[in-house]
């Protein structure tokens, strides 16, 4: 008897996840246990059903498929993965080159059956704990160093390490760097810059919105047209922070945040 191939489909885009759930519907073998339109929730829920397979989208909005892979290297037991882009012809050859399979969207059939019996290949006992090096090596052919990232901001006389995912905003304030908490706002370290800041979050969602500020885009509420071809955002923290994007960055915002 086969082993049932426990799966979650990531993908911001419902008809893609409808025409592949139903493509997958063939396979007797696989189960879809979830399915997930963000960067974010897709990293819950691995972590809480440990799947033997991801398919995973890389354009999502706010954070993409390879900050999701980056968090998978932290688990002691990973999932594969199988890209579902219309990425470009070359990051196509370094998935392939390291033993990461990718399906072209629209998602053809026969692609798919192949997919799927490298799958069920990798997932014999002897093979699986392959799986964390072909991440590493992916991860490192996009620029993304696995590891823990930490934010130090001092509390109450103490050094506390945030994760950037706790942090909403970054500002530039009195000669120092602030990180803005749903709770609180903390003063980083001292030698800490924006631009610092920028080059080292680049694995997570934060955009430079204007010369004073960064915005950790999966934490903003709503956003609005202001005078100027400016943009006013609202932060999801208890104080619904307004932050103003900046009009050289509207155009870039717009794009990451697919408007």
């Amino acid at each position: 008897m086969s082993k049932t191939i426990r799966t979650i489909l990531v993908d911001d885009e419902l008809p893609a996840q409808d025409e592949l759930s139903y493509l997958l519907s063939s396979h007797s073998d696989v189960e879809i246990i979830n399915t997930v339109d963000n960067a974010t929730d897709a990293v819950d829920l691995i972590v809480e059903h440990r799947p033997d397979l991801v398919f995973l989208d890389i354009q999502m909005p706010g954070q993409n498929g390879f900050h999701v892979l980056k968090e998978l290297m932290a688990l002691k037991s990973r999932p594969l993965v199988i890209f579902v882009t219309a990425f470009d012809e070359y990051a196509i050859r370094a998935f392939e080159e390291n033993a990461v399979d990718y399906i072209l969207k629209p998602v053809d059939k026969k692609r798919l059956a192949s997919s799927l019996d490298r799958v069920r290949k990798l997932l014999k006992p002897d093979e699986v704990e392959d799986s964390g090096e072909v991440l590493r090596k992916l991860l490192a052919d996009v620029g993304i160093k696995p590891g823990v990232t930490r934010i130090s901001v001092e509390s109450s006389g103490r050094n506390i390490l945030l994760n950037p995912r706790e942090i909403v905003y970054f500002d530039y304030v009195d000669r120092r760097v602030q990180a803005g908490t749903r709770d609180d706002v903390f003063r980083c370290a001292a030698e800490l810059t924006l631009d610092k800041l920028e080059e080292r979050l680049t694995a997570f969602s934060f955009f430079r919105v204007n010369r004073s500020q960064l915005v950790n885009l999966a934490m903003v509420r709503s956003y609005a047209p202001w005078f100027n071809g400016k943009y006013v955002l609202t932060m999801n923290d208890g104080k619904e922070t307004e932050i103003t994007v900046s009009k050289a960055r509207v155009k870039d915002f717009k794009t990451l945040m697919e408007l």
